[in-house]
C-alpha cells in the first residue's frame, strides 16, 4: 500500500472540485484535517516484519510526515508479544517471525503524545502457492507486448481474494562503452586529456523497480479457485525487456474485508472517482483510536499468506527474429573537428573563435561528464552522451545477488 495513494483521501475529505471543469485547475486544500495513516501487512514469511506510520498531507505538499517515537506492538492469542523498533521511516520487528495458522493477531500503536490505536484481531489467510508465471505475447488495446500471467490454484476453494506486488529487474548494456575513459587534467592549461583503463563496471548495469499500483483479483464468481491473472504488461518496444529481464511476483491471499478495503482504495485512486461530482465520504479500515472512536484513522492491518516466484527471460526468448527495443537514450555521435594529431589538437586548438577547432568543447564536455570519448578518426573526435557509454550515469552497476544470466 503506497503512501502516495493516501493523498486521495485528502482529495475526498478536504478539497473543493469543479466536476465539469475542462480547464486546468490548481487544486488547493481547504479545511485540512490531519489523520493517521497506518500500513501493516504481517505475512507467513520468516522475516523482519514492517509497519509504517505516517500522517495525511495537503495537496500542495509532496511528502507525508513520518510518525516517529511511537510504540508498536503485535500480540497473539497465545500471549506472545512481538516488539517493533523505529528504523529509518518505518518500524521493523526486533526479531524475525512469521504469522502462524490458527492464531489471532492484534496490532497496537501508541504515539509519542500518548494516543493509542488498536486493530481488530486478524488470522492468517489460507495458503495458496503460485504455480507458474508465464510470459505471453499478446495485444492490449492494440499494443503488442508481453504479459506476465500468474497461475495458481486452491483446490479447497478457500482463498478467493488476491493482491499482487512485483519487483522487476532488467539488464542494461551501454552501446558505446569502451574499456578506457577520457580523463581531463586541468594543468597545464587549458587541460590535458588522458585515456585511462576503466576500473569500475560501466558497460553492464541493472535497474530494479517495484510495482506502485494496487493489483487485485478475485475468483469468488468462478466455479473453482483458479487464478490466471496478467500481473504486468510490457510493450515490445520497451527497453526494459531489450536484454535480460526478471520479475519477482508476490501473491497475497486476502480475506473479504481487506480485499474490500483495497478495492475501494483502488477505485478512489482513479481520476474518474476523484474528480466526479459525487464524492464518496471517508471510509474506515480496521484500526481505530482507543480514546476517541470518532477519530479518523486510515489504513488496514492484515495478516496475509504470501507466495512468491521469480522468472527470467531474454528478449529473443519471447520475440524471436525481432529487433530489440531501442536504447532509452539517443546515441548519435558528435564528431568534433580536430587535427590529425590528437596531441597537436589538444595543445593548440583551443580558440573559441576558431570554428575549425573544438578543443574547448571537447574539454568541457568530458570534464563536466556530459559526454564520453569513443573514437578519434579522420581528424575528428567522436563523443557520445554519457549514458551511451557509461550506464552508471542512470543505473546501478551492482549485480543483484539473485541474478542469473
Amino acid at each position: 500500500m503506497k503512501n502516495y495513494i493516501f493523498k486521495i483521501f485528502i482529495l475526498v475529505l478536504t478539497a473543493s472540485f469543479f466536476g465539469s471543469c475542462t480547464e486546468p485547475y490548481a487544486l488547493q486544500t481547504k479545511n485540512y484535517e490531519e489523520a493517521l495513516v497506518i500500513e501493516a501487512t504481517i505475512s507467513n514469511e520468516l522475516k523482519y516484519q514492517e509497519v509504517k506510520i505516517t500522517k495525511t498531507y495537503k495537496l500542495e505538499e509532496n511528502f507525508p510526515t513520518i510518525v516517529t517515537d511511537a510504540v508498536v506492538i503485535l500480540k497473539d492469542n497465545l500471549g506472545n508479544t512481538y516488539d517493533f523498533a523505529e528504523q529509518g521511516n518505518k518500524y521493523v520487528s526486533v526479531n524475525e517471525f512469521k504469522a502462524e495458522p490458527n492464531r489471532q493477531y492484534q496490532l497496537k500503536i501508541i504515539t509519542d503524545d500518548g494516543r493509542s490505536y488498536i486493530s481488530t484481531t486478524e488470522v492468517l489467510t489460507h495458503e495458496t502457492s503460485i504455480q507458474s508465471i508465464v510470459p505471453t505475447v499478446t495485444n492490449v488495446n492494440g499494443v503488442r507486448g508481453v504479459e506476465m500471467i500468474v497461475n495458481s490454484f486452491d483446490p479447497t476453494n478457500s482463498s478467493k481474494y488476491y493482491r499482487f506486488e512485483y519487483e522487476e529487474t532488467h539488464k542494461i548494456i551501454a552501446p558505446r562503452w569502451l574499456p578506457v575513459k577520457a580523463v581531463v587534467t586541468p594543468t597545464p592549461s587549458p587541460g590535458v586529456i588522458d585515456l585511462v583503463p576503466r576500473t569500475e563496471e560501466a558497460q553492464f548495469c541493472f535497474t530494479t523497480k517495484k510495482s506502485d499500483k494496487i493489483i487485485l483479483t478475485s475468483t469468488n464468481d468462478l466455479s473453482e479457485d483458479r487464478v490466471i491473472f496478467p500481473v504486468r504488461f510490457i510493450k515490445d518496444s520497451d527497453y526494459t525487456i531489450a536484454n535480460r529481464y526478471s520479475i519477482l511476483v508476490k501473491q497475497y491471499v486476502q480475506n473479504l474485508a481487506s480485499h474490500t478495503f483495497y478495492k475501494t482504495l483502488k477505485e478512489l485512486s482513479g481520476s474518474e472517482g476523484i474528480l466526479s461530482q459525487n464524492q464518496p465520504g471517508f471510509f474506515f479500515g480496521n484500526i481505530k483510536s482507543v480514546e476517541n472512536p470518532d477519530e479518523k484513522v486510515i489504513g488496514y492491518f492484515e495478516v496475509s499468506s504470501v507466495s512468491s516466484q521469480r522468472i527470467f527471460f531474454n528478449f529473443e526468448d519471447v520475440f524471436p527474429n525481432q529487433l530489440q527495443p531501442k536504447y532509452p537514450y539517443k546515441c548519435n555521435p558528435d564528431p568534433l573537428l580536430g587535427n590529425d594529431d590528437p596531441e597537436f589538437f589538444f595543445k593548440y586548438c583551443f580558440s573559441p573563435f576558431d570554428l575549425s577547432c573544438a578543443g574547448y568543447t571537447v574539454l568541457s564536455a568530458l570534464a563536466n561528464g556530459s559526454m564520453v570519448y569513443f573514437n578519434f578518426s579522420g581528424g575528428k573526435y567522436e563523443l557520445y552522451p554519457t549514458p551511451c557509454g557509461d550506464c552508471t550515469s542512470f543505473s546501478s552497476n551492482i549485480r543483484p545477488t539473485f541474478w542469473i544470466d
